[in-house]
């Protein structure tokens, strides 16, 4: 995190019980009585729309049915067979796009199962108990190599240390769990629960980890490929976009919101994080919201998100920028920033200009503009494949897509024992759901490739 020199980004702006206030948990899980409630207005659809609605196919009403007869160790099962990450799943994905948006229920006259908290409900209640529900299988003698311990990579991990296969993990950042640990907002994943999970998964047996090996630095592909029967690269997007402006890097108090995140994430004592009294976030999607509620609960005075579209186009869904908002955060809509103005080396000041559609639905700048003063700006535009380490000296390459690694539809790359899933091949979609899914095909492809199959 970016060390400022201006004296209005400081730490301790909050008392030590505000912020556990502010950064405890935004959803409080449901107790046995309200999930027998909930759980009684599924209707138990045959052909349920809300299966086909998750990326991972979870049998929603079977795994509900079970919770409503007191069944909720199977019903946790069933959840975690199809999603070994079921858990966090259940706390981050956007179920109002998903698999609630598409219930029976959603109607103007009624409201959708609380499908996400009833998820929840289940898989909790299986960690908190002694009961483990996979079994290894005899071990394969095979090996394979998993670059990037985040959910894909985990979900991966998990599926083939089933199968038999021997699998070790080569990770970054000093612990596992990607996005779960590093990049969820706080308040979202509360008491260290991705490292729960984390533990709950590796406790399958036949997976090994190595944290603080970088692909291109300490471990390359070739290497890998060499060593290990298969390689599944799951390691996300390594690279932040940038905004383009003048004195981007110079300026005190332009901060990239990743790292931000991620210092706030692994932070003992929040009250020494600094933070602004103006904060200025540009961006429009989850980071955008997490970066700018998250800055606000730690007592930003002023928090004021733009984006260069939209609220519609926003990859937030409208449940987050309702949150925001909800939260004292202001949304600004169809601005770019053109200039960033600073006083002593610090930022003091963003220039933006009005954006429009032109007749080909083209973004086009109208000349207008305005500026937002401010003391600290987070960048959250993005993040990007950082090919180098992908690729670098390889004797063969990875072929990319649309500036990710190219894949089809079992995650099989260009490259003959190497797969790959996640935030880092072309899929569209940037969830945590997609990527555990994407470690599970690649899984079940890996293993047939393995068997002879």
């Amino acid at each position: 995190m970016t060390q400022s020199a201006t004296p209005d980004i400081a730490a301790g702006r909050l008392r030590a019980d505000d912020l556990a206030a502010n950064f405890d948990d935004v959803k409080p899980p449901l107790d046995r009585k309200k999930a027998l409630i909930e759980s009684s207005r599924c209707y138990f659809c045959h052909d349920a729309p809300c299966v086909e609605a998750c990326p991972t196919s979870i049998d929603v009403p079977n795994f509900i049915r079970m919770i409503n007869t007191g069944n909720t160790l199977g019903a946790a099962e069933e959840i975690l067979d199809a999603n070994i990450l079921g858990g966090m799943c259940a706390r981050v994905c956007p179920t109002e796009i998903l698999c609630e948006d598409k219930c029976v229920r959603n109607t103007s006259e009624d409201k959708p199962v609380n499908i996400g908290m009833l998820q929840r409900y289940a898989v909790d209640h299986l960690l908190q108990s002694n009961h483990r529900p996979f079994a290894r299988q005899k071990p394969t003698g095979k090996r394979v190599a998993v670059v990037g311990g985040g959910p894909a990579g985990l979900s991966c991990a998990h599926a083939l240390a089933i199968h038999g296969h021997d699998v070790t993990i080569f990770e970054a950042r000093p612990k596992l769990g990607g996005l779960n640990e590093y990049g969820i907002a706080a308040y979202k994943t509360v008491n260290d629960f991705a490292q729960k999970e984390v533990q709950f998964i590796l406790s399958i047996g036949g997976i090994s980890a190595k944290t603080g090996q970088a692909l291109g630095r300490d471990v390359t592909l070739d290497q890998l490929r060499k060593d290990f029967d298969a390689v599944f690269l799951g390691f996300g997007l390594a690279g932040v976009n940038a905004l383009g402006l003048a004195d981007e890097d110079k300026l005190s108090g332009v901060e990239d919101a990743v790292a931000y995140i991620a210092d706030l994430r692994q932070a003992a004592d929040k009250s020494k994080l600094k933070v602004g009294r103006k904060v200025v976030v540009i961006g429009g999607g989850n980071t955008a919201i997490d970066i700018s509620v998250q800055t606000k609960r730690l007592g930003a005075e002023d928090v004021t998100l733009v984006y260069r579209r939209g609220p519609e186009h926003m990859s937030a869904t409208w449940h987050e920028q309702e949150f925001a908002q909800v939260n004292g955060v202001k949304l600004k809509h169809w601005a770019r920033p053109i200039r960033l103005l600073g006083h002593n080396g610090a930022i003091k000041e963003v220039e933006f200009e009005r954006t429009a559609l032109d007749d080909r639905g083209q973004l086009v700048g109208t000349g207008e503009t305005y500026s937002i003063l401010c003391d600290q700006v987070f960048k959250a535009i993005g993040q990007k494949l950082v090919k180098d380490p992908v690729n670098g000296k390889a004797r063969e390459s990875l072929d990319l897509h649309g500036g990710k690694i190219a894949v089809n539809e079992e995650r099989k790359t260009s490259l003959g024992n190497v797969w790959a899933g996640g935030d880092c091949i072309a899929s569209g979609i940037d969830l945590t759901v997609q990527s555990v899914e994407d470690g599970k095909v690649a899984a079940r492809s890996i293993d047939r490739y393995l068997r002879g199959k």
